[in-house]
């Protein structure tokens, strides 16, 4: 008898070709036939996106061209821990905000600090990181979105303060969404605060180079992990999740990654889990020879990567903990409008709250408008609205850091 091959996909990275064999739901209540259908068009896309946050896949029964991007990652493989109890957010967003933003700039903060050390040879205080590490997480753990939100309304200013705090969140945020314990979620952000803390002694015309780096510059770019295990040492950081992050951050799945050319399971978790959040983090801030993507355009680089680069099913579960349209993102609307995601709507990730912000005119709205299109009807006949595209950063000359919408 022939064993059924399905792939999950989020519907956000489905292709023409694909046969949809099982919704996330049930089919009672959708247009589509309870036999399953193969997709033939982006408007099938589009229905589907209406109803679902993800559907499964049939491999077979998909047409030849979409087959091997589904055969990708497949097999038996144990990847993560076994789920724990799952978190729930204890406060809303307007509650949660001011502990976020305290938590955020203590973390800024403390970025400054050890950089500052770091670049004039003192030593990490044992302690400190946790100290502030720690209230971070535990605003994340009340709810999943404020802190991102907040973050998607500051101006970022130096990359690698920047790029330290942003790690640090997301790598919490990813483990949130794992079920992982909550000492492993600060010993994750932990790690995505130092993993670059060893940068903080290659010169700027090193860290800026466009093109090409020469073998020494090279070779000091790639010590910055050995120097980030150093300044875990020195703080005293023993932790398995913390150092193994770091450790592994720019291993790559292929083997073609840095200090040790580790490939695929030989890599742990927690290296490869901290190897997509630093690209992510990275393809979306704007640097001196280019401007950063935006967090959709991001997420679709990385699972072009997926198990090239990345593990498959790592790259598969962060678009699963972010959604296709993470927190922060500038979206348009089926009926024209522009507006930006305040926080992600678990049940459809599909449909999140949204700040409206430009008209189907794309003139702004004055005040802005705070929408969830879970209120709004999902299927399509009675007149549904729903997310059409994302936006790349400063579509329409829109930067919500400069509209004070916090």
């Amino acid at each position: 008898m022939k064993v059924l091959e399905e792939r999950q996909m989020l519907v956000g990275l489905l292709e023409k070709g694909m046969y949809v064999s099982r919704l996330d739901r049930d089919w009672v209540g959708t247009p589509f036939s309870f036999q399953g259908f193969e997709i033939t068009s982006d408007d099938d896309i589009e229905l589907l996106s209406a109803y679902c946050t993800s559907v499964f896949i049939d491999v077979e029964k998909s047409v030849t061209a979409a087959r091997p991007s589904l055969r990708i990652g497949t097999g038996p493989r144990k990847v993560f821990p076994p789920r724990g109890p799952e978190y729930q957010n204890t406060a809303e967003l307007t509650e949660e905000l001011p502990r976020a933003r305290e938590a955020h700039a203590d973390l800024r903060a403390l970025a400054e600090r050890i950089a500052d050390d770091v670049r004039n040879g003192r030593q990490l205080e044992p302690g400190v990181v946790q100290e502030v590490i720690e209230p971070m997480v535990e605003s994340l753990i009340r709810n999943a979105d404020a802190l991102f939100w907040l973050m998607a309304l500051m101006k970022r200013d130096d990359y690698a303060y920047s790029h330290a705090v942003n790690c640090s969140a997301l790598a919490a945020a990813f483990g949130r969404h794992l079920t992982l314990p909550r000492e492993v979620l600060v010993e994750l952000a932990t790690g995505g605060f130092l993993l670059d803390a060893g940068m903080a002694g290659v010169p700027a015309e090193v860290t800026n180079h466009e093109g090409k780096l020469d073998p020494e510059a090279m070779a000091l770019m790639r010590g910055h992990v050995g120097r980030s295990m150093e300044a875990l040492d020195q703080a005293g950081i023993t932790g398995k999740w913390a150092r193994e992050l770091v450790a592994g951050h720019h291993e790559r799945h292929d083997g073609s990654g840095y200090p040790d050319g580790l490939a695929g399971d030989k890599i742990p978790l927690a290296g490869r889990m901290g190897a997509v959040v630093d690209t992510y983090d990275a393809l979306r801030s704007d640097r001196p020879h280019r401007s950063g993507d935006s967090r959709h355009g991001a997420l679709q680089a990385l699972y072009r990567g997926r198990d090239r680069l990345f593990q498959a099913e790592v790259v598969e579960q962060f678009l699963q903990c972010l959604g296709v349209y993470p927190t922060g993102s500038l979206v348009e609307l089926s009926t024209g409008e522009v507006g930006v995601v305040m926080a992600q709507n678990q049940v459809r990730r599909l449909r999140p709250r949204l700040m409206l912000l430009l008209d189907q005119d794309k003139k702004p709205y004055s005040p802005f408008r705070d929408v969830d299109l879970m209120q709004y009807g999902a299927d399509m006949a009675d007149g549904g609205i729903k997310i059409v595209q994302a936006l790349e950063p400063g579509a329409y000359g829109l930067d919500p850091s400069e509209l004070f919408l916090g």
